[in-house]
Parts: structure tokens; sequence; C-alpha cells
């Protein structure tokens, strides 16, 4: 079967809900400095002749079950996946208060964060990515790290945030964004304000980046996250309609920036 053909058949396969045998995470030990990190790869289980590979940079509380079902179901479609370990290891929150607070504190020390997604970067390159050939995506939290990739030209093709935060401090200096951009996004996110959604599109045309903003109706905050329940009204809720949704615009920009 030819590969184009091949990828495709796997596609329909994940988005049917089809059983399709899933790649395996491997822990991987590195360091930024003296903070020892652990982060998850999940080698491609099928060919992948670019090498092409994509860093996830997961929600608040860290690693969890969503970005490593990610992860698999990447290496499954044949690119490398790497899951980054923000926080480090003595540092992960044990509740959503220590979440807020810790994820806050990276929000605010843009250029640490920057700084743990590169070296992420580096782990997913020495596992066999193509350096060239690299997208970096990222849920809630992660994605506003993956926007903060774009904001500093980090070596990548492109990012994706999926319900991630826009926001950005306004005495930062807006340069060219070289890495295609794609916001997958909630129409009805409580978290992100209209100013804050207006601000961001100003900066994208500032920048003369290569953007994309996808609303999904109905959907408020994480909506990719099966554990964020069914209830709307609390602010933050799982959407099957946008996660299915939003999954293929992801498949779709990774073919075109990947190519």
């Amino acid at each position: 079967m030819k590969a184009p053909l091949q990828f495709a058949l796997v596609v329909c396969l994940l988005l049917s809900g089809t059983q399709y045998s899933m790649a395996q995470l491997k822990t991987v030990a590195y360091a930024d400095g003296k903070q020892k990190l652990s982060g998850l790869l999940a080698k491609p289980a099928s060919g992948n002749p670019k090498k092409a590979g994509i860093l996830i940079l997961p929600a608040w509380k860290g690693i969890d079950d969503h970005s490593r079902k990610t992860a698999e179901q990447l290496a499954t479609l044949g690119y490398y996946a790497f899951i980054a370990d923000i926080y480090g290891k003595g540092n992960y929150p044990k509740d959503a208060k220590a979440a807020g607070e810790i994820s806050g504190s990276y929000k605010k020390n843009v250029a640490q964060y920057q700084q743990r997604i590169r070296v992420a970067l580096n782990e997913l390159v020495k596992a066999g990515a193509d350096s060239g050939q690299i997208v970096v995506i990222g849920y809630c939290f992660g994605g506003t790290g993956a926007l903060e990739a774009a904001r500093v030209n980090l070596p990548v093709k492109g990012v994706v945030s999926f319900h991630g935060g826009l926001g950005r401090d306004k005495n930062r200096k807006i340069q060219t964004i070289v890495p295609k951009v794609l916001v997958l996004h909630g129409a009805d996110d409580p978290y992100v304000s209209e100013e804050e959604m207006k601000s961001f599109q100003d900066e994208m045309r500032k920048a003369n980046a290569d953007w994309q903003l996808n609303y999904y109706a109905n959907a408020v905050h994480a909506f990719t996250e099966p554990a964020a329940g069914n209830d709307n009204s609390k602010g933050a809720a799982y959407n099957e309609k946008a996660a299915k949704r939003s999954w293929e615009a992801m498949l779709i920009f990774l073919a075109e920036v990947l190519k």
C-alpha cells in the first residue's frame, strides 16, 4: 500500500472510532540545567521517511492521560511524538489549586516556559525527528506554550493551540512570526475575553503571521478533554463534535506544513 493511501486509511480508522494498535510510550529522562525532567516518547508505528515530529505541551496539571493518548495516536499516524515535562520532578501539582499557581507562574515568566519548550524540542530531535520537520501542539496551558514557541520563533514549522490562552504582555514587542499558527478555540470559552481575542488577532496581523483561527460552536474551555465532563456552565467541558473537528483541522495543518 502506498504511503499516502496508508496514511489516509489510518486517519479514517481513528476518526471513525475503529480500534487500531497504538504505539508504546517510553519515559525519557532529561534536564534543564539542574532541574530533572521526565518526558514521554512515542516513536512512529509506521514508516516516516521525512522523520516529522510533534512536540506535545500538556495542560496545566502536567502530563496526563489525554496527552498520552494524543502521543500514541500521532505515533500511529507515523510521527515522532514527545510529551514535554514543563514543571520537572518535585514540582508536579497535586490538585487544581496548585496547578493554577504553577501554570500561572510560567505564564508570567514566559522566558522560562520558552526554555522548557526548547529543551524538549532538543529531546525530540535526539529521538530521531528531523529538526526541520517539527510542529508544536498544546492543550489549555500547553496551547499558551505553543503560541509562545511561535512568538520567539523557535525552530519549528508550525504551532497548534487547542483551547489555549491567547494573552500576552502588552509591553512585549511584537516581532515577525515565522512558524505557521493554528488556533482551535471554543466559541463560548469564558476564559478568553473578547478584548483578548481582538488583541491576539491584531498581534498576528502586526507579526505578519500565517495564521488561522477556528471557532467551535457550543464549545467552552477544555473541549477536547473527556475528563472535563459535559456541563458547559462550569466553563470547561468536553464537546465530542468540537474535539473531532479540531483534530481533523490539526491533521490538515500537519499535512500542509510538514510537506
